[in-house]
């Protein structure tokens, strides 16, 4: 069963992290009628989101450690349950502060439970072709706006922000908690972790000599300026096309474009890194997200933001799931959960930076510019950073079965 079960793993892994990010970046579709029906202004409810990253990233990297000690079943298991509650409350809030808490916090806290564990898990499934697999899990993020955000955008339609937000809650619980079920280890004796400078030590590394090298000390200051420059722009998209006379639906799919683009881009991506390298790869794309960030400047039509949406999207999402195959690569099988979380928290921290600092960029100026431009310097920067990534350990030939070293 072990070589078609991997499959079922990465179709688990897109199903969740499409449900948890979909459910998570909805708040981009339900930031308006919110703020029309309540008055709460638009900084107020991206604080949230804010608040949400935050949490997100301390939290992946507790529930890395907590998948590398206990498996990522329990752990997703209770990322799912709690998902679906944080939505159930966080549309039965009656002030702007019960809403920052029940979605800032707990829906932060659930939808970290899916990353870190599940593409941890489906490294260890796959030796070859390692980079198109976990490209394939994170794709779920990129049907995400395909799929939940016209969804969350219909519900509001029909019933406004209340029940949609509910009735997005309740559809957690039903998808994510028989998919958690589904979710199971490579036994041990199938899983190669040989060949980096961390797995060849024989006893468990120290976390404190990993996160003090310069791999993890250059994988996560990428994944931070990375995610810093994207995150602004992907939440105020919406906004932003709208702002510029684009109807509503239509602005929402802008968002949508971007996400189906982000799919392609991981497959593109994924299968180049496993063919000429991750690190070339991962700056080419860090380079167009910059220069993609910069030309919003200048687009105002329905078929400009579809264009540049297809652009910005595959870049941003074609680079994302190399963090994870580069932290794989570096540090081996055994501590792949706790490294990617503490990076996923690095990223997160970042991705924080952008919806409360675009929210206060249109509040201040009543436009967008400021945002794009300090979102494209950052992207440099990212690009920058990543040209530093130590070369890979050589694997050291393994000796055939039977035979003496």
């Amino acid at each position: 069963m072990s070589v078609p079960y991997r499959w079922v793993i990465v179709a688990v892994g897109a199903l969740m992290s499409c449900v948890a990010i979909g459910a998570m970046f909805s708040l981009a579709i339900f930031q308006e009628p919110i703020a029309s029906a309540t008055g709460w202004s638009h900084v107020g409810i991206a604080s949230a989101m804010t608040l949400n990253f935050i949490v997100m990233g301390f939290g992946g990297f507790l529930w890395g450690a907590a998948s590398d000690r206990f498996g990522p079943r329990i752990v997703v298991m209770i990322g799912s349950v709690l998902l679906g509650l944080a939505l159930v409350l966080a549309s039965r809030a009656e002030t702007l502060m019960q809403f920052q808490l029940t979605y800032g916090l707990l829906v932060g806290l659930a939808a970290s439970a899916f990353f870190a564990p599940m593409i941890a898990a489906t490294t260890a499934w796959f030796d070859v072709n390692r980079g198109l697999a976990v490209s394939l899990v994170s794709a779920g993020m990129g049907v995400a706006p395909m799929t939940i955000s016209p969804f969350a955008r219909w519900l509001i339609s029909a019933y406004e922000w209340r029940p949609a937000m509910l009735i997005i809650g309740i559809a957690t619980w039903v998808l994510l908690v028989p998919a958690a079920l589904l979710v199971r280890q490579r036994p041990p004796a199938e899983t190669a972790d040989a060949g980096t400078e961390f797995a060849t030590e024989g006893a468990r590394p120290q976390l404190s000599k990993v996160f003090r090298s310069p791999q993890f000390i250059v994988l996560g200051l990428t994944f931070f300026a990375c995610c810093a420059a994207h995150s602004g722009p992907i939440f105020h998209m919406v906004n932003y096309a709208t702002i510029c006379g684009v109807a509503p639906m239509a602005a929402v799919s802008i968002y949508s474009v971007e996400g189906l683009a982000g799919l392609g881009g991981r497959l593109l991506y994924g299968s180049l890194a496993d063919r000429i390298g991750v690190k070339p790869v991962l700056v080419a794309g860090l380079a167009v997200q910059a220069a993609a960030l910069a030309t919003y400047l200048f687009v105002s039509e329905l078929t400009q933001f579809y264009a540049l949406a297809i652009v910005f999207g595959s870049a941003y999402g074609g680079v994302m799931p190399l963090y994870a195959v580069l932290a794989r690569e570096y540090f081996g099988q055994r501590i792949i959960g706790t490294v990617l979380g503490a990076a996923t928290m690095l990223s997160s921290l970042g991705m924080a930076f952008g919806p409360l600092i675009g929210g206060w960029i249109f509040d201040t100026f009543a436009n967008y510019s400021w945002l794009f431009i300090g979102s494209a310097t950052v992207g440099l920067g990212a690009a920058a950073i990543a040209l530093a990534f130590p070369p890979l350990a050589r694997q050291k030939p393994q000796p055939a079965l039977g035979v003496a070293p």
